[in-house]
């Protein structure tokens, strides 16, 4: 569990850094495409970020204390990035407050169904890097599933931990949202696993 709690500590600190990234830039398109380095360098590394794992506790067991530690890691890893951007007091933090106001004027249902789809994009993300023979194509899925969910504006948790960091907002309700996100981001990975996994038992058959 030591080892899933520092690979997890380190996917949080990409996505964090991802998050400054992304932030930075005035260009939704470059910044979408800035953040998805962080998850490349995730999974090429065998790192546990929260929303590409979670997918897979419908098929995986004894999975339960491995996703708890993933969220404990990656929330430390968004903490020790957000607290630096705020001690080194960088312009992106009006930003990010006025990105989270945007973010919390949604409703809980709103916020619940935009997790869903982005979980769901993060597990095609994930397992397409995982089945990709080439190693071009491992890439593109990842940048894909990341430029999609930020431009649609799905609710990434562990991207909005950093954000909440950063922005200096922990309160009852980004604690009650981030809590939502981090549901929809599981029934939206989950219910694509499953139905990955229901597809091979088949074909098994055949």
């Amino acid at each position: 569990m030591k080892s899933i709690f520092l690979k997890a500590l380190y996917a949080g600190l990409l996505i964090g850094i991802a998050a400054v990234a992304y932030l930075s830039v005035d260009n939704a398109y470059l910044g979408s495409l800035l953040f998805s380095f962080g998850l490349l360098m995730i999974v090429s590394s065998g790192y546990y970020l929260y929303t590409g794992k979670v997918g897979y506790w419908v098929k995986e067991k004894n999975y339960t204390k491995v996703l708890a530690m993933t969220i404990l890691g990656n929330l430390v890893g968004t903490f020790i990035i957000g607290l630096m951007v705020r001690l080194m007091q960088l312009p992106i933090i009006s930003k990010t407050e006025a990105l989270l106001t945007i973010k919390l004027e949604n409703g809980p249902i709103k916020v619940l169904l935009l997790s869903i789809l982005c979980g769901a994009m993060m597990y095609l993300g994930v397992e397409g890097y995982r089945k990709a023979k080439l190693e071009t194509a491992k890439v593109l899925f990842v940048i894909f599933a990341v430029m999609i969910f930020i431009l649609s504006k799905f609710e990434h948790s562990v991207a909005n931990m950093a954000y909440v960091f950063i922005g200096g907002q922990l309160t009852l309700k980004t604690i009650l949202y981030l809590t939502i996100m981090v549901i929809g981001n599981g029934i939206g990975a989950m219910l694509l696993c499953k139905i990955d996994h229901s597809i091979e038992k088949l074909d098994l058959k055949d």
